[in-house]
């Protein structure tokens, strides 16, 4: 089994499911829950709960919701290595989710903007594993260095690499080309819709993912509740498969990160592309059948 380190962001998510259309500048009933997120912390945990060796590294606030985060991560069998900031709070990112399910997140990356080269593991960096990268930590400027750093340690130490594009308006306000140049050398790319249309131009999502092999040899895009598709630029065109019906859908906060993490075993494993989609595919209609961002044990 290869081992999985993941470095990305560790959030404490406040979702608000509201009951019924937002009354602007005033109240509207809704359901309010927390959980432990974070794009990174969530594949994390997902590939631990459902059997995978895995690693995470992080920054944490000195604060009571990062001990929560930390013991949640070390609850789900992930080695978690996170570096605890003085200053900083932990993370935490409000999630207001519409009577449709339409979802709009505001994010305080507190102390994951401070993530920093020094706080990577060297130990965690050796041939055979693979390197999981959270997008976030890219896109946020004062964690970039130590993203950089990671993606530089893995290249060296012939581990193999991938990448997910964390969400569409922040790569859109950085620019597809800056980003596309920093993750240059990751074998494989992790994209919903919006995102590929962003570092693409293209609509559609066949498109996009053809013009992507140009900077990644593999390249996933997540198509929502049609499932998701893989591309390779030595075929003529891409594989899809659709997704799984889902009786009733609690929340769909972190099934993106949960189908990374249901398609990333079996790819390490060198299974058909197939599987892997139907494998990451299936666990995220779990999490959207689950309520939270990530496994409720």
């Amino acid at each position: 089994m290869t081992r999985v380190v993941v470095v990305g962001d560790l959030m404490t998510d406040a979702v608000a499911r509201a009951k019924f259309p937002l009354a602007r500048a005033s109240d509207t009933p809704a359901v309010v829950t927390m959980h432990g997120g974070g794009s990174g912390a969530n594949v994390a945990s997902w590939l631990a709960v459902e059997g995978s060796e895995v690693a995470f590294i992080g920054r944490r606030g000195a604060d009571i919701t990062g001990r929560n985060r930390d013991m949640e991560l070390m609850g789900y069998g992930v080695d978690a290595r996170l570096v605890m900031d003085p200053e900083r709070p932990t993370g935490t990112c409000v999630v207001l989710v519409t009577h449709k399910g339409e979802r709009t997140m505001l994010s305080d990356p507190g102390a994951n903007a401070a993530l920093s080269p020094e706080d990577l593991p060297r130990d965690l960096f050796s041939g055979g594993s693979h390197l999981h990268m959270s997008g976030y930590t890219l896109i946020n400027e004062g964690s970039r260095d130590a993203g950089m750093a990671a993606l530089d340690l893995a290249r060296r130490t012939g581990m193999s690499i991938s990448v997910d594009c964390a969400s569409s308006a922040p790569v859109e306000r950085i620019g597809a080309e800056p980003f596309l140049e920093w993750t240059h050398g990751a074998k494989l790319l992790f994209a919903n819709t919006d995102q590929a249309k962003v570092l693409t131009g293209r609509d559609e999502p066949e498109s996009a993912a053809k013009v992507l092999t140009a900077w990644f040899p593999q390249v996933v895009i997540k198509l929502n509740d049609e499932g998701s598709l893989w591309y390779t630029n030595n075929r003529a065109e891409p594989v899809r498969v659709p997704a799984e019906s889902v009786d009733r859908i609690v929340d769909g906060t972190g099934a993106g990160d949960a189908f990374t993490a249901g398609f990333l075993p079996p790819w390490l494993d060198g299974k058909p592309p197939t599987e892997a989609l139907a494998a990451g595919n299936a666990l995220a209609a779990r999490c959207i059948s689950y309520l939270g961002a990530r496994p409720r044990l």
